[in-house]
């Protein structure tokens, strides 16, 4: 039976336009409707145009997942013309995208996920003393004295005239807070350290790729030369710049982000029982990972988790993905009920939707500008935790001993990566390992460097006149918020199709044909136990929709399609 109606537009603190339908019953939520209401159509952009360009368009889907989509595009390109790169240029991609997944998760977690958990006023009434004995117990980060935390509590208290700035209109004093004032203040710190580190790491873009966001590439290897005598060049300078801004990553994810996300998760362990979704989860590689063509190979090999078996890795087939558009505003000669391959897809936009402003969007079979991407006609959730659960269920040895002992640390067990806490710890436990394969990753580029390999672009297949009349290729990319892929045709020189099957789709899809949930509405819904405890403040969902990281930082606010807060109807 239908309950209390609640319409939250926008979710805050993520990249793009999300809105969040839900029919919620006793303080728990018993349906829900995920609504992506902004098109853009970057795939009908890129049609008739140069291969060779086309990944700096599709760059521009997104400006936070920057880069991700550019080697996405480069991949599915050189696929189709069958170019293949010089090692030191994989090497420099690596290093790249390892880069921004690192600075991405990171601020995550800070500066859009943690103040779900985390009680920014209880902070002001910490002991800055307490706070620092706390720090050193779990960290030995340096920057953990008692005068730091009381120049935070000060630098906070005084933001925009004592109104609290950027933390104003939280919803702060709510009972679901449960972290004590020490604990508050630490995180409250990191949060604001945060914000110099990224700055600071991710300079290393500027050096392989010339700037951020939206770094350069190239088909055919990467646009930098290697030359340590030449200024211009990557050089010994900036090799030593570079291995100082990958051990300041490493120590602040070890020393600073995967403790803190380990203490406060301890406050919160019923989260690892909410927000199950999908029990299909997707990864083609490892945190960083990209590939022309069908995935194979890597520490992590591509593969599923099917069904809710997380002991079991089934193998992966591109073949298999279908997309479909029966919640969704769009159009095609095939009809809304059949599902079509990314190579057959298509991107007509046919709104039919009501008029803004509009109180609901549910009330109807099409709700979304999201498509329905399924695989073997399942419902798929990516990211992190897929990542981690595919490599436990392959037995990758360093993944196994971090779950472990983290786990351990969380009183759960593997199923709980499947759930709001889960992917948050996730996201925390793959940063660590990113980090040390950025070690990895640069010590093998000095040692190509030292045995003169520093060829980093392969120039055999530049010129349109050396590809076939017609060609198509797709690209894979581990993005930080899970799998991306490219699927490109070409014909006499120019793109003919272009579709990108991105992370947010497979995890924010809608309703496909059969009335299968996508990811995010399973999370709220699946089980119709996830609990809502003040409809006017609904931080359970927020913690829930963040854990997937739908990755956009402003403030918290709420508000119904005409405005003014939320909207609570009874139905």
């Amino acid at each position: 039976m239908a309950g209390e109606r609640i319409v939250i537009d926008p979710i805050t603190r993520i990249e793009g336009h999300l809105r969040i339908e839900l029919e919620t019953d006793g303080g728990r939520i018993g349906n829900a409707w995920a609504c992506a209401t902004q098109f853009r159509g970057i795939e009908r952009v890129l049609q008739g145009r140069d291969p060779r360009d086309a990944w700096a368009f599709a760059q521009r889907i997104c400006g936070v997942c920057t880069g991700v989509h550019a080697i996405a595009s480069i991949r599915a390109v050189e696929d189709a013309i069958k170019c293949k790169i010089p090692p030191c240029a994989e090497l420099i991609r690596s290093l790249v995208s390892g880069m921004a997944t690192l600075q991405d998760h990171v601020m995550h977690f800070y500066h859009l996920h943690a103040l779900d958990w985390v009680d920014v006023m209880s902070a002001l009434k910490a002991d800055p003393a307490a706070t620092s004995r706390l720090a050193a117990s779990l960290s030995p980060w340096p920057n953990n004295s008692a005068t730091w935390y009381r120049e935070v509590q000060k630098r906070v208290a005084d933001s925009a005239g004592g109104g609290l700035g950027i933390f104003a209109g939280g919803y702060w004093g709510h009972p679901a807070y449960r972290l004590p004032p020490e604990a508050n203040l630490m995180a409250l710190a990191h949060y604001l350290e945060a914000l110099s580190w990224q700055r600071e790491i991710i300079r290393l873009h500027t050096i392989l790729a010339g700037k951020n966001p939206h770094p350069n590439y190239l088909v055919g290897g990467m646009a930098c030369s290697i030359n340590l005598d030449n200024q211009i060049a990557i050089n010994r300078v900036r090799l030593d710049e570079m291995a100082g801004m990958i051990d300041q990553a490493r120590r602040f994810v070890q020393e600073v982000y995967y403790p803190d996300v380990l203490a406060i998760a301890s406050f919160y362990p019923e989260y690892a029982a909410i927000g199950a979704s999908s029990t299909t989860l997707l990864a083609t590689g490892e945190s960083a990972y990209s590939c022309p063509g069908a995935p194979a190979g890597g520490a992590v090999p591509a593969g599923l988790i099917m069904d809710g078996d997380y002991r079991t890795a089934h193998p992966f087939d591109a073949r298999k993905v279908a997309e479909f558009i029966s919640s969704a505003w769009y159009s095609q000669p095939e009809g809304d009920r059949q599902g079509l391959h990314p190579w057959q897809g298509r991107t007509e936009p046919n709104y039919t939707g009501p008029k803004p402003p509009f109180k609901e969007l549910s009330d109807q079979p099409k709700y979304t500008w999201c498509k329905a991407p399924r695989y073997e006609g399942r419902a798929v959730q990516v990211g992190p935790n897929a990542r981690i659960l595919l490599a436990l269920a392959q037995g990758h040895a360093e993944t196994a001993q971090l779950a472990r002992e983290g786990l351990a640390k969380l009183n759960a067990g593997v199923e709980a990566m499947n759930s709001t806490l889960g992917r948050t710890y996730c996201r925390a436990l793959e940063s660590v390992l990113l980090a040390r394969r950025m070690d990895q990753w640069f010590a093998q580029l000095n040692e190509r460097i030292r045995s003169g390999d520093i060829a980093t672009f392969n120039p055999e297949l530049w010129e349109p006149s050396s590809w076939p009349r017609q060609a198509q290729g797709v690209g894979f990319m581990e993005a930080a918020r899970g799998t991306l892929s490219h699927w490109v045709e070409i014909e006499n020189g120019r793109v003919s199709r272009y579709q990108a099957v991105v992370p947010s789709t497979w995890n924010s899809s809608g309703r496909d044909p059969g009335g299968q949930m996508g990811p995010f509405e399973q999370a709220l819904a699946g089980g119709g136990t996830h609990p809502l405890s003040d409809p006017k403040r609904p931080i359970e969902v927020l913690r829930t929709i963040h854990s997937f990281d739908p990755c956009e930082s402003c403030a918290v606010h709420l508000l119904v399609p005409g405005g003014g807060g939320v909207e609570v109807k009874v139905q």
